[in-house]
């Protein structure tokens, strides 16, 4: 019981829009595997990103701005 009481505290409570795949394509089709490469990741990280499953570190999005060339803003917004 104590477990779950916990996690639902630590839950957001905003959700997060998130078109990192959208910024992926625009800086010139690269998959997910190329982007994990460039950002020191792995791909399946990539991929719960991209599916809403993981939100990333202020670190990984950074470095994911910087190599998509897109600013965080673009990649993750706020849902209303």
């Amino acid at each position: 019981m104590y477990g779950l009481l916990y996690i639902s505290f630590m839950r957001p409570k905003y959700d997060i829009k998130n078109n990192l795949k959208l910024c992926r394509l625009k800086a010139g089709d690269l998959t997910q595997e190329q982007l994990a490469e460039k950002v020191g990741t792995t791909r399946q990280t990539i991929l719960s990103i991209e599916k809403g499953r993981y939100t990333p570190s202020v670190g990984l999005a950074l470095r994911l701005a910087q190599v998509l060339g897109a600013s965080v803003e673009e990649m993750f917004e706020l849902k209303e």
